[in-house]
């Protein structure tokens, strides 16, 4: 057979498959069937189930982790890795049950908050399933690690949560006002980051106390002139004396074009501050930093959610429920 008969029956075998395969359809953006019309959660996987909190009651530490498989040889453990539980006698355990790992780090405190006792910091490392049940112990594989597991760790039924949805809200306003309703501090992050930005997961002191509860938008703002560590010390652009600024030739002008205006409505009087200027200003400005969603609630804390910032948050942030 010829290259010219060849490259014709292959023409007509690919023609033949391409009239048989049906046209998918295009589902319009609105048509409720798409990708685009799924609702998303905010919180999802590790931002969820191991985001932490700070409570007040009590936690039961009879259950936790006592060994592991390669103990020998290890001190950490993470995905995968089968580890012993001691089963206590009043929570029986089944293979299959998923149960959740916690540390629980110590009391949480800041310069930050009024509060004076906030509880103590829970850490959520991951969740593990059990695999075997035995007289006294249970061994289990470890599920998921969100941070290393380690001997001593704390094991709890796995809590029941479900994260808000994002909602179609207009662009985050830099100038909200004020609501009214309760404000607090932002105190504290997950994994001790200073510097905040969107889907880090922080921790503030208001909480059930408070009627907070999840699903509920927090403004993130701060004094206006406040957040900036790097600020000269000078306090003024330059001086307010009207020589100095001309060259002895041309004589260009006396006066600075960085100097502050001297008072009365003549000038006659003394220059006017930055710090004098401020002060006729309302006390209530302030700069909006940022929008945080509470995924957690506990008696005098909630866990929360960056969904959106103007620029970076930092720990001492105040937040206000919308």
């Amino acid at each position: 057979m010829s290259l010219k008969k060849v490259f014709f029956a292959a023409a007509v075998s690919i023609a033949a498959v391409s009239v048989n395969v049906p046209a998918q359809e295009v589902l319009p953006v609105n048509s409720g069937r798409g990708y685009l019309e799924r609702p998303l959660a905010i919180a999802e996987r590790s931002n969820l189930y191991c985001a932490g909190y700070v409570q007040s009651a009590p936690i039961n530490t009879s259950m936790q982790l006592v060994g592991g498989l390669e103990e020998q040889e290890q001190y950490i453990y993470a995905q995968n890795n089968f580890v012993y539980i001691n089963a206590a006698s009043g929570n029986p355990l089944v293979v299959g049950d998923t149960l959740a790992v916690v540390r629980p780090r110590g009391k949480a405190s800041s310069k930050f908050s009024k509060k004076d006792n906030l509880g103590f910091f829970v850490q959520e490392v991951g969740a593990v399933e059990v695999v075997r049940v035995k007289p006294g112990h249970a061994i289990a594989r470890i599920k998921t690690s969100c941070d290393n597991f380690l001997l001593g760790d704390v094991v709890l039924p796995i809590p029941e949560r479900t994260s808000p949805l994002f909602k179609n809200r207009a662009a985050l306003d830099r100038f909200r006002d004020a609501s009214g309703k309760a404000v607090g501090r932002l105190f504290m992050s997950r994994d001790g980051a200073e510097m905040i930005t969107r889907d880090n997961v922080v921790y503030v002191d208001l909480g059930a106390e408070d009627n907070v509860k999840v699903g509920d938008y927090l403004t993130v703002f701060r004094p206006l002139g406040g957040g900036n560590l790097l600020m000269p010390n000078e306090s003024e652009t330059t001086s307010a004396s009207s020589y100095g600024n001309e060259s002895d030739q041309y004589r260009g002008g006396q006066f600075s074009n960085q100097s502050s205006r001297r008072s009365e409505n003549k000038a006659g009087g003394s220059p006017v501050s930055q710090k004098k200027a401020k002060s006729n200003r309302p006390d209530a400005l302030r700069k909006v930093v940022g929008e945080l969603v509470v995924i957690n609630v506990k008696e005098r804390t909630a866990t929360a959610v960056v969904v959106r910032t103007g620029q970076e948050i930092h720990t001492g942030d105040w937040v206000e429920v919308q």
